[in-house]
C-alpha cells in the first residue's frame, strides 16, 4: 500500500530539513559575526559555507541546501517587493531599462562571436551569452531545454552552469569594490551590480552588502532582466527552428510575487508593520539561501573542464561588465 499525500509530504520534508537546517546554522554564525565585527553578513555567509562544501556530496543534506539555494532564495527574492514602491522605481529613471535591454541583446550576440573565435559550437555561444545576460544558472536551463539536441548539449550546459556560479562568487566580493572604487554612489552600484553579475543570490548578496538603496536597486535592475527570460527564450527556440519546448515558458513566480507586492505597498495595502516583518523574514531568507549557495559553490570543477569553454564564459562577463560601464555613462 502506498503512502498518503500527508505521509509522503512528511517524508519530503524531514529529507529537506538537515541542509536546511546546516544553512540556517551557518546564516546565525554569519549574522553573529557581522554584529560583532561589523562585515556583511551576505559576504559571511558565503564565505562559511564554502568551507562547509564537503557537505554538498553528503547525501543527507544535499537535497535542503539544494531546496535553501533555489526555493528559499526565490521566496526571499520576491517577498523583497514589500519594501520598494513605484516612487523609488521611477526615481531610477528610464536609464537602468536601457541598460538592460541593450546588454542582453549586446551580450548573447557576443556569445555567437565569441563561440566562432574560440571554435565552439554555436549553441554553447547562445547558451553562455543567455546565462550571463540574464540570470545565469536559471537561465542556462531553460535555453538548454529549447536548443538542438546534440550529444555535448548536457555537458555544455553542466559548464554552464558551474562557470556562471563560479565567476557570479567571484564578481559578488570583487564588483563592489571596483564600482565604489570608480566613484559611483550607492543607487549607481547598485545599478551596477543589478546589470552584470549573472545569478539572482549573488546580485542580492553583493548589493546588500553595500547598503539598503544598494541592494534594493540591485533586486530591481536585475529582475528586469529576469523578467526578459521567457522572450529570450522563445527568441532561440525560434532561432534554432525547433517547434517544441515553448510549452509552461512565463514569468518565474517570484517575480509574479515581487511584482505584485510591489502593487500592493505602492497602493498603500500592506501596514507598515506587515512590510517590516516581510522585509525581516526576506533578509534571513536570503541570508540562508547565500549560505546554502556557499555549501554548493565549487570553483575548482569550473577549471577542470576546458580551457576554451573558460575563455569563452569569462571574456562574455568581462564583456557585459564593460558594456554595463559604458552604458551606464551615457545614460
Amino acid at each position: 500500500m502506498s503512502a498518503s499525500p500527508p505521509a509522503m509530504r512528511l517524508q519530503h520534508l524531514k529529507s529537506l530539513a538537515p541542509g536546511i537546517m546546516l544553512a540556517l546554522l551557518i546564516a546565525l554564525a554569519a549574522t553573529f559575526l557581522s554584529e560583532h565585527y561589523g562585515a556583511p553578513v551576505m559576504l559571511f555567509a558565503l564565505l562559511l559555507g564554502m568551507a562547509f562544501h564537503f557537505l554538498w556530496d553528503e547525501p543527507r543534506s544535499a537535497a535542503g541546501i539544494d531546496f535553501a539555494s533555489r526555493s528559499l532564495l526565490r521566496l526571499g527574492v520576491g517577498l523583497l517587493g514589500a519594501r520598494i514602491t513605484f516612487e523609488e522605481i521611477g526615481a531610477l529613471g528610464f536609464g537602468p531599462i536601457l541598460l538592460v535591454l541593450a546588454s542582453v541583446v549586446a551580450t548573447i550576440g557576443f556569445g555567437l562571436l565569441m563561440a566562432r573565435l574560440f571554435r565552439r559550437h554555436w549553441t554553447f555561444g547562445i547558451l553562455t551569452g543567455g546565462a550571463v545576460a540574464i540570470c545565469g544558472a536559471s537561465a542556462a536551463l531553460a535555453i538548454s531545454a529549447v536548443l538542438p539536441n546534440r550529444p555535448e548539449r548536457e555537458k555544455d550546459t553542466l559548464f554552464t552552469v558551474i562557470a556562471v556560479t563560479g565567476l557570479s562568487t567571484i564578481a559578488m566580493i570583487i564588483y563592489p569594490i571596483l564600482f565604489a572604487a570608480l566613484g559611483f554612489d550607492d543607487r549607481e552600484i547598485g545599478v551596477m551590480i543589478g546589470a552584470t553579475i549573472h545569478d539572482v543570490a549573488q546580485v542580492v548578496g553583493a548589493g546588500y552588502a553595500v547598503s539598503d538603496v544598494a541592494g534594493d536597486t540591485a533586486t530591481f535592475v536585475k529582475l528586469l532582466r529576469v523578467a526578459l527570460l521567457p522572450i529570450v527564450v522563445i527568441s532561440i527556440m525560434l532561432f534554432a527552428r525547433r517547434g517544441e519546448g515553448a510549452k509552461g515558458l512565463s514569468l518565474p513566480s517570484f517575480v509574479v510575487l515581487f511584482a505584485a507586492l510591489v502593487v500592493l505597498n505602492s497602493l498603500g495595502f500592506i501596514p507598515t508593520t506587515v512590510a517590516a516583518l516581510l522585509s525581516e523574514l526576506s533578509r534571513w531568507l536570503l541570508v540562508v539561501a547565500i549560505a546554502a549557495l556557499g555549501v554548493k559553490t565549487a570553483l575548482k570543477d569550473m577549471f577542470a573542464l576546458g580551457a576554451g569553454h573558460i575563455n569563452v564564459v569569462v571574456t562574455i562577463t568581462l564583456f557585459l561588465m564593460m558594456l554595463a560601464l559604458g552604458l551606464s555613462l551615457l545614460l
